[in-house]
């Protein structure tokens, strides 16, 4: 069985990198015989999709594009699932062994270390691992515990539009977005997605833990081009709050904070258990604010107190 599937793979693999145009789920069942023998078509469209994602996971870079019939078709560009050659001296390598204990999930730490070992068997240069030879009893981690995470590191990697419901902050209810992911970024603990959302014609940034449901992928190319990610990376900060335009004062709740007490300009205790911040003011910072509870109180400037009452309102509603 293992050695019919492995066929079964190369066929659809050699059959797609083969090909100058996208090929659809019927000529592929015509050109492979393994699908041929398939019994039902709802047997071989299973057989199809379990084939085409263990190829993604292997790395091959499969796009879909519709056809003016309104068609899926499938190929795998031969410039897309090329790699030049590996040369990596001990530091880069070492760079790359420590990315690979970031990663906290069962499933991402295999992928991790398999990558980490084909690069080796390619002759990447072996690193000395200080941090267990130290016994450091810091690791460093990039928890993820959003279900979205992965079905959205695939669509960014495979370049797929997805659809998903998201409940921004002050709604009570949840939106349905259609996006075009370009990436994922992590900043201040929350996971967040950086793409154009196709219903509103503009970038936008979500926050991974406000996604409900499953998240859904769609046919079909971008149809806005991809930034840079430098670039991307820019845009997530500034949508979490990360540039700073205006100066905000705050009332804290003594003891209470630490990530408040840390980007603060200033402190001054007022007695009776409250302590006044000065802090940045960015986008996001009403978002992050409501996050504290009745710990924060919003002294000034004005349109930021009233964001944080709506958004504190909105949760109260449910």
């Amino acid at each position: 069985m293992a050695i019919a599937k492995a066929e079964r793979l190369m066929n659809l693999a050699l059959c797609l990198l083969g090909t100058r145009r996208p090929l659809s789920k019927r000529e592929l069942r015509g050109s492979i015989e393994a699908y041929l023998e398939a019994g039902s078509d709802e047997s071989f469209n299973r057989m199809f999709e379990r084939d085409k994602d263990d190829l993604r996971e292997l790395g091959l870079v499969i796009e879909t594009v519709e056809n003016l019939e309104g068609e899926t078709g499938y190929l795998a560009r031969r410039d897309s699932n090329r790699l030049p050659p590996i040369t990596l001296d001990a530091e880069e390598a070492a760079a790359l062994g420590l990315a690979a204990k970031v990663w906290q999930q069962a499933r991402l730490a295999g992928a991790a270390s398999g990558a980490l070992q084909k690069l080796r068997a390619a002759g990447m240069p072996e690193a000395e691992d200080a941090y267990e030879a130290q016994h450091s009893a810091l690791e460093p981690r990039i928890p993820v515990h959003e279900a979205a995470f992965e079905p959205l590191m695939l669509a960014c990697r495979d370049r797929r539009p997805v659809l998903f419901e998201y409940r921004k902050a002050n709604a009570a209810r949840p939106e349905q977005r259609h996006v075009e992911p370009w990436t994922l970024e992590c900043w201040r603990g929350h996971w967040y997605l950086a793409g154009f959302d196709r219903d509103r014609g503009a970038e936008r940034v979500f926050r991974l833990s406000r996604i409900t449901g499953r998240v859904r992928s769609r046919a079909g190319a971008f149809t806005s081009p991809v930034p840079d990610v430098v670039t991307v990376r820019e845009t997530v900060e500034t949508w979490a709050g990360e540039t700073a335009t205006r100066t905000a004062r705050i009332r804290l709740r003594t003891g209470c904070g630490y990530p408040l007490r840390a980007r603060a300009g200033s402190v001054r205790e007022l007695g009776d258990g409250w302590d006044e911040l000065e802090i940045p003011y960015g986008h996001g910072l009403d978002a992050w604010l409501v996050e504290f509870g009745p710990d924060v109180v919003v002294l000034e400037p004005a349109d930021l107190r009233a964001d944080v009452v709506d958004r504190l309102r909105a949760v109260a509603k449910g």
